[in-house]
């Protein structure tokens, strides 16, 4: 009997072709403009999964996009795998940043990938890296060798909130019941020291408007008589942070879940070489909170960023306007303790108050996610473990993600179910980024492992 890697290996062509195919879809949820294209990409996934083994497939309409469910029950007393992933992805914009076109995939060498990486829109976020199940699940499948039933359910609303994965996951308790959850969307330290994130962070997402006048002004009439939005704006923004990096937010940081001096000795025994960090970013120094590494700023501290901002008249040559209105995209990035819900509204409260009277404030609460941490000692954590080693000969290292996947929290709270994180990506592929990539080893490292999972986790 064929064994699952070595189905991988004589499919390996046919397995990229298809992912080609996928990534050329331009599923971007935040713009309607590209609707058609997100429902294109759900029929896309639905059609794989059914060719790839599954049964009871279904488009599932929710009031935004669908979410795609598909199962393999083999047999009612053996563990159940719920594999979550998505099929949408981040604008491509700025397009003109792009080595070759967003959703026109090519292979190219690189450094960190030296047998190549597929550049494109959500190679790595998430379509790659939740294609890596199909794959997987189709190679078990053909070689008789699924050793755990499987549902999946993959949404299309990951890239701005899944606001309706919650109520459908409510809906559909019985329909989605299993064991663990199984989620690709996480990354390695490196592809020769591999890991598992048991933590990621929290989400608050607004969107701030200052208006001043009541139109666009001349600058040299009104200039220095009437508030500029951008200036003011611009200020309150600066505000939010002292000198040592601390948020100035009131409250921010009262709920936040201080770590022991040894579980931060601990998470700072993962490599990390500054120096390297530095060169890939092409920075002269890091930045961030005083009093903590960057491993630390970036897994267990709690941030604030402008993600945008804009305003006034940014076209070719110069027109000397006060801008009526201002501006600017922010997210907080939240760590265990802190609501989503709690953040947001303590940050508007503190938005409004810092303001003049010269200029009126809006704020607008977008999305968010709860921060969560997950157990190592767990059987579908220590079955992840085995499996990795077996791919990479080494034990991989338990990390907390700076990222946020707010579903994590909700699986836990609607289902009652932990989720494993089993990524394959590296933090330098570029996700949300123009060149995002994922490397082709990557890619087939993961079709190899999760196999494996299912092994390790019927065995425990």
């Amino acid at each position: 009997m064929q064994t699952p890697s070595q189905y991988i290996i004589d499919n390996k062509q046919r397995f990229l072709d298809e992912l080609f195919d996928l990534l050329r879809i331009p599923s971007i949820s935040a713009d309607p403009s590209f609707s058609d294209s997100v429902h294109k990409t759900a029929d896309f996934v639905a059609e794989s999964l059914r060719k790839a083994g599954a049964d009871n497939v279904e488009i599932c309409q929710t009031a935004g996009y669908p979410i795609v469910y598909a199962d393999k029950i083999i047999d009612p007393s053996l563990p159940t795998i719920l594999v979550y992933g998505h099929y949408d992805v981040q604008p491509s914009a700025p397009d003109e940043l792009w080595e070759t076109p967003a959703f026109e995939p090519v292979i190219r060498k690189t450094e960190i990938h030296p047998e190549g990486a597929i550049f494109a829109r959500g190679s790595c976020d998430d379509k790659g890296q939740m294609y890596m199940h199909v794959k997987a699940f189709e190679a078990m499948m053909k070689t008789n060798s699924l050793s755990c039933n499987v549902k999946f359910m993959i949404e299309g609303e990951e890239e701005v909130g899944s606001g309706n994965l919650g109520p459908f996951c409510i809906a559909n308790k019985e329909k989605l019941k299993a064991d663990v959850v199984l989620i690709s969307d996480t990354s390695m330290i490196a592809n020769d020291i591999p890991s598992i994130d048991v933590g990621l962070r929290g989400l608050s997402y607004v969107e701030v408007e200052v208006t001043g006048p009541n139109r666009d002004l001349h600058s040299g009439v009104y200039g220095g008589a009437v508030a500029n939005p951008i200036n003011i704006l611009a200020k309150m923004i600066a505000s939010m942070h002292d000198e040592n990096n601390h948020i100035t937010i009131p409250g921010f940081y009262e709920k936040v879940a201080e770590l022991s001096a040894a579980e931060r000795s601990d998470l700072n025994l993962a490599p990390f070489d500054h120096e390297a960090y530095k060169k890939d970013l092409n920075v002269g120094d890091t930045w961030g909170e005083k009093g903590y590494t960057v491993i630390e700023k970036t897994g267990i501290r709690p941030t604030l960023d402008v993600n945008g901002i804009w305003g006034g008249y940014t076209g070719e040559g110069s027109k000397t306007v006060l801008p009526s209105k201002a501006f600017a995209k922010i997210s907080m990035r939240l760590v265990p303790n802190q609501s989503s819900d709690e953040i947001t509204a303590l940050f508007k409260k503190h938005f409004e108050s810092i303001a003049p009277s010269s200029v009126k404030v809006e704020v607008k609460p977008h999305h968010g996610g709860e921060p969560v941490v997950t157990p190592t000692d767990s059987k579908e954590y220590k079955a992840a473990a085995r499996a990795v080693k077996r791919v990479f000969g080494k034990d991989p290292i338990p990390t907390r993600g700076g990222g946020s996947i707010p579903i994590v929290a909700l699986f836990k709270k609607e289902l009652g179910l932990n989720s494993v994180l089993l990524g394959f990506g590296l933090d330098s592929d570029a996700l949300h980024s123009p060149n995002e990539h994922y490397g082709v080893v990557n890619y087939f490292n993961g079709i190899n492992t999760i196999p494996l999972f299912f092994e390790e986790y019927a065995a425990s």
